[in-house]
């Protein structure tokens, strides 16, 4: 049932590939300032309901609300414009770049008016005010210290955070993670887990994760998929105990 606080609402969504049925009339909704969980085991159709949000795939059939109103499913080149941003499973950084250049280019208006050149240094009309947006985006993931070295000399943990600081300089409304504990150690998820619930103060915030301390430490609402359709939703806890979900993905020792 969609409230009225609903940041982003999707109904009916399915997608086939060829013969495979992908996504099967799944529902998803996730409130302002809310962190939501997408899990499931692997072929569920977590990417692909992640890649339909954010435009990479089209739907066959299904309805896209953002903030109560209807709207055609997303186009990877108007996220900005609707105040969505994602990050990359693979991080996805320019490795000759600097940090700070890394997240300039992600700057809203870099893809509205073809300014790249500004993140390179070569256009000084705007580079200051897409520069100090990325600072305070690397301020945001304690990452400000890292704004001169290249990327290719990072740790992986900190290219995960300057990923999320690229998604965060467009100041989005909806932000998307893509399994961002992936490849982290002990300290650096509660680290991540401290930042998505900073966030969560000023955005709303849907992620897909198999690590499992993530998603029940940070999330209030899981939907869990198997085979294209959710077979669970709601709090972490009342997921975790759901039989279908035990059978599904948790396994009997959850």
């Amino acid at each position: 049932m969609s409230t009225n606080t609903s940041a982003l609402r999707v109904e009916e969504v399915s997608i086939s590939f060829g013969g495979l049925r992908a996504l099967s009339n799944v529902y998803l909704e996730i409130a302002k300032n809310e962190v939501v969980g997408l899990i499931g085991p692997n072929g569920a159709g977590k990417t692909t309901l992640f890649n339909a949000l954010c435009g990479l795939v089209k739907p066959d059939t299904g309805s896209f609300f953002l903030e109560g109103e209807k709207r055609d499913f997303p186009r990877t080149d108007n996220l900005v414009d609707l105040n969505i941003a994602r990050t990359l499973q693979g991080v996805g950084l320019f490795p000759e770049l600097t940090v700070l250049e890394n997240v300039m280019v992600g700057a809203q208006h870099l893809a509205q008016t073809g300014l790249i050149s500004a993140a390179l240094g070569r256009n000084t009309k705007d580079e200051n005010r897409i520069r100090d947006r990325a600072r305070v985006a690397l301020d945001r993931v304690y990452a400000g210290t890292l704004a001169n070295r290249r990327a290719n000399t990072l740790s992986y943990p900190d290219t995960k955070r300057v990923a999320i600081a690229r998604a965060l300089v467009s100041e989005p409304k909806i932000l998307m993670l893509d399994e961002p504990a992936g490849g982290l150690g002990t300290h650096d998820i509660e680290w991540l887990n401290s930042l998505i619930h900073n966030l969560s103060s000023q955005m709303s915030v849907l992620l897909v994760e198999h690590h499992m301390d993530v998603v029940m430490n940070v999330c209030s609402k899981l939907y869990v998929l198997n085979f294209g359709e959710v077979i669970a939703s709601g709090s972490a806890e009342s997921v975790r105990r759901d039989p279908a979900v035990i059978a599904a993905y948790l396994g009997t020792g959850a």
